[in-house]
């Protein structure tokens, strides 16, 4: 296993991030649209944001009592911690403090458009695990090294990691599109003529599990663990994949659980990104207009409208509190359910 010393300096990354627009103030909206939403988000909740001054947050996670959250941009992870960080400030960044710096590419390497850490999540024993983008592995984070979970199939590196859940067994599920590399789908670094979605066994066996989707981004179990939810930010056919979960941990067929292409409205911002599930079995799916939340059944209830692009959200506190990276910020909703294992 590789184990790589963090080296806390920051890197320039070599292609910047179109963003929607410069910075401004935030403005968020909760949308009711069945009476259902009621049950998981109270009437009168507001959104309430906490730090601000990314330049593309992404892939939050409750980790030693706070959030922790990535700006792929910066090569930076941060961290919000209730009580600690609110009235901080570093450079452009207020509410938040640097928590890894590098948190992806190590060393200053061409190639790449997006180089820091991108998807975060918990390991079965609590430890922190890394999509990098520009190490282009799963990565933990443990006692100040990063150590190579898996980085290569049938010897080939990945395209560059996304975002990734954890079973309870242990097994690690992620995706791999070409996001982090320069020219995307046509970079020259790219060594799998695909972008596929994985499974790293217990024992660190890498399993191909589809290959069959052009842009696979978030990912997370239903509370069963019976079923997988893969988001597809294809921007011509955003949605979400339901795929079966086999005895043996493979996938059976996909089908589309939820289709976001007639929420593509002019002046409507985001795509289909991360998502997270409630204990309940809901999808919250960041998509176009929001944190759209989604039924078992695959019947949207409400949207958490931050009026940007999200790129996704996680459970933290107790559990029935939503953190939501959301462009240039990061914000938060009360709600009345608990994320899945909470």
């Amino acid at each position: 296993m590789k184990t790589t010393v963090a080296l806390f300096v920051a890197l320039t990354p070599f292609c910047l991030f179109a963003a929607d627009d410069p910075p401004h103030p935030f403005v968020g909206v909760i949308e009711r649209l069945d009476p259902a939403f009621d049950r998981l988000v109270a009437p009168g909740t507001q959104i309430e944001k906490l730090a601000e001054g990314f330049r593309w947050s992404e892939g939050p996670t409750w980790y030693d009592g706070g959030v922790v959250f990535s700006d792929v941009l910066a090569n930076t992870a941060y961290r919000w911690k209730a009580g600690a960080t609110e009235k901080s400030t570093i450079g452009a960044v207020s509410g938040a403090e640097v928590f890894l710096r590098p948190s992806g590419l190590m060393k200053a390497t061409p190639g790449f458009r997006e180089t820091g850490s991108n998807g975060l999540t918990r390991d079965a024993q609590g430890r922190l695990l890394l999509a990098q983008h520009g190490e282009r592995q799963i990565a933990r984070w443990e006692n100040g090294t990063f150590s190579t979970i898996a980085d290569r199939y049938e010897g080939k590196r990945f395209n560059s990691p996304n975002d990734l859940a954890v079973r309870k067994s242990g097994e690690i599920y992620f995706t791999d599109p070409p996001y982090g590399l320069t020219k995307v789908a046509d970079s020259p670094l790219r060594e799998l003529p695909y972008a596929g979605v994985y499974r790293v066994a217990t024992d660190g066996v890498v399993t191909l599990l589809t290959k069959e989707l052009n842009f696979p981004n978030g990912i997370g179990f239903s509370p069963d663990e019976q079923t997988l939810y893969v988001a597809v930010s294809d921007g011509k056919a955003p949605r979400v994949m339901a795929y079966a979960v086999k005895e043996n941990g493979t996938l059976g067929a996909g089908r589309v659980f939820f289709d976001a292409l007639p929420r593509r409205k002019p002046g409507v911002k985001g795509g289909c990104d991360g998502l997270k599930v409630d204990r309940e079995g809901n999808v919250w799916a960041t998509g176009p207009g929001g944190v759209l939340v989604i039924s078992p059944a695959g019947k949207l209830l409400g949207v958490i409208n931050t009026n940007e692009p999200n790129g996704n959200c996680c459970w933290g506190d107790d559990g029935s509190t939503l953190y939501i990276t959301a462009n240039y910020f990061l914000v938060r909703v009360k709600t009345l359910t608990k994320g899945a294992g909470w």
